[in-house]
């Protein structure tokens, strides 16, 4: 399928503003200008409340953000634990506020979004143990944002699936907590710059593969660590007994084959398991879902698989953003 014209325009609009590579830039100049960024994806959907809280990390204090969505009622609610893409150096808790805000009212389940530490001053396995941390912390205090420790799941992007899927292993390596289900958009799951889609989507389709190499480097600078499963999760020997998980990939994405490999080896380990390949769209589709109307359909898809998962039936959507 070609390109699909939104993400045509898109990457238009882009090179016309002439930005540097990430890979061209310092760690701050990159922060930076993901932080621009994000100003200019729209004003953040109406939700019930947001509340900031401070957590004990294994690093030192680990800040999260509770999104609890509109139409929140009484009871308990199920949990979604949010980790944002940025190639474990970029993002925090506002770059990826409209995308978990909308998740959080599609879902009709409490999002909590985890501010893990950044590379390079913070480099493997840092943000995995954050990540991890962050799920034992709110499986054992659910109770006190209101939600549900029997319905908790996992959600994230990029950066934020590799460690979605790396606080997975670790929960079932290590006795828990309980993951009812794994969201992964287009998750970093190998260190394989060889890979086929690596190689055809090297350039010019918005993630580049020198600026992938850029992120292991910060993430990772020890060549060994890349082949650890806690930084490669394709690369664990078991992956049986995980929960069921949804696998998103764009088209034209270096991390497209790694994302469907690690698919196909989860339903070869018996875990149920969807993979749905957003042809025609681009690496980062899903954060910046009002460019893109496969963007929407993207956090729609996630909603019900996390509403199924959960035992909620009743949609209840707002990815369109505003108010």
């Amino acid at each position: 399928m070609p390109l699909d014209p939104q993400a045509q325009d898109f990457l238009r609009r882009l090179a016309g503003a002439g930005l540097p590579s990430v890979s061209e830039q310092t760690v701050e100049q990159a922060r930076a200008q993901v932080n621009l960024s994000t100003r200019f994806l729209g004003k953040p959907p109406r939700v019930h409340r947001v509340e900031d809280r401070t957590i004990a990390g294994p690093g030192g204090d680990l800040a999260i953000r509770v999104i609890t969505p509109e139409g929140a009622g009484s009871g308990p609610m199920p949990i979604v634990v949010f980790f944002h893409g940025g190639g474990w150096v970029l993002g925090n808790l506002d770059s990826h506020e409209n995308v978990c805000r909308s998740i959080a009212n599609a879902s009709k389940s409490i999002v909590a979004v985890v501010d893990y530490r950044l590379a390079p001053e913070h480099p493997f396995p840092a943000a995995a143990d954050d990540a991890y941390a962050a799920l034992v912390w709110l499986s054992a205090h659910a109770a006190e944002i209101g939600g549900d420790p029997s319905r908790i799941a996992v959600c994230g992007d990029s950066a934020g699936g590799n460690l979605a899927t790396v606080a997975t292993l670790m929960a079932r390596d290590r006795g828990g907590p309980a993951v009812a289900f794994q969201a992964l958009a287009y998750p970093i799951t190998d260190f394989d710059p060889d890979a086929g889609s690596y190689r055809e989507f090297a350039e010019g389709c918005f993630l580049t593969r020198s600026e992938m190499l850029w992120y292991w480097d910060q993430y990772a600078p020890n060549l060994e660590d890349r082949r650890r499963p806690y930084v490669s999760p394709n690369r664990t020997d078991d992956l049986s007994k995980l929960p069921p998980a949804l696998v998103i990939t764009a088209g034209y994405d270096v991390l497209r084959d790694e994302g469907e490999a690690y698919a196909r080896r989860l339903a070869e380990a018996g875990v149920p398991v969807t993979l749905s390949r957003y042809d025609g769209m681009i690496h980062g589709f899903l954060r910046r879902y009002p460019f893109f109307d496969q963007g929407r359909a993207a956090i729609e898809e996630i909603a019900a698989a996390l509403r199924e998962a959960f035992g909620l039936t009743a949609p209840c959507s707002d990815a369109d953003g505003g108010g």
